[in-house]
């Protein structure tokens, strides 16, 4: 007779040996974890560095635009205009401006083509007349010329007057450009010390 052993559970000191994680299982893992740390991390930096670039780029371009004239295209606000006393005439075009300041002293250049009525109107403005422009009588200075990029050279006739003021009122130079009979081009330069 042969007699059978009851199988005997394994002690709880020895454990079998675990059966180790898919293989497959595990680079299925690795790499969405790696496609979602991209996706989190790598599309919204790299989303940064363009936006930053096409954005320095952009202020290049106008930096560039402006800084080749010092000017800006369009009209000084209302408070620049009445601070610095240049009332341009409401039917003008190619209005452009530029202000500096400092604690010493603060300038408002400006630009505009006008007709004779609004020559006529800006100058009456100023106290003055169209019989107080000097012919080749050019009160710009050679360094505010260079601050502006104004350059006197193309054909004139050319006038010329100066506003004086006592301060703190600003001190208005003003250059008007006939080669155009019915429409002047006017350039001012208005100064003052705050």
């Amino acid at each position: 007779m042969t007699t059978t052993v009851p199988r005997q559970p394994p002690s709880p000191d020895e454990e079998p040996p675990r059966q180790g994680p898919d293989r497959r299982r595990v680079i299925r893992r690795r790499a969405l974890t790696l496609l979602t740390i991209v996706l989190l991390i790598g599309i919204p930096a790299g989303y940064l560095v363009i936006s930053a670039n096409q954005s320095r780029n952009s202020g290049k371009d106008k930096e560039a635009k402006y800084s080749a004239t010092g000017l800006t295209i369009g009209w000084p606000s209302k408070v620049q205009r009445r601070l610095y006393e240049i009332p341009i005439p409401a039917h003008s075009r190619a209005v452009a401006y530029y202000e500096t300041n400092n604690y010493k002293v603060s300038r408002l250049y400006a630009q505009f083509l006008t007709d004779d009525d609004g020559l006529d109107e800006f100058l009456n403005d100023l106290d003055s007349g169209v019989d107080d422009l000097a012919e080749d009588d050019l009160p710009i200075s050679d360094r505010d010329r260079s601050v502006a990029g104004w350059e006197f050279t193309g054909p004139g006739p050319w006038y010329g007057l100066t506003h004086p003021q006592k301060d703190p009122s600003p001190t208005q130079s003003v250059v008007v450009n006939r080669s155009n009979a019915d429409h002047p081009m006017v350039y001012v330069v208005s100064t003052t010390h705050p």
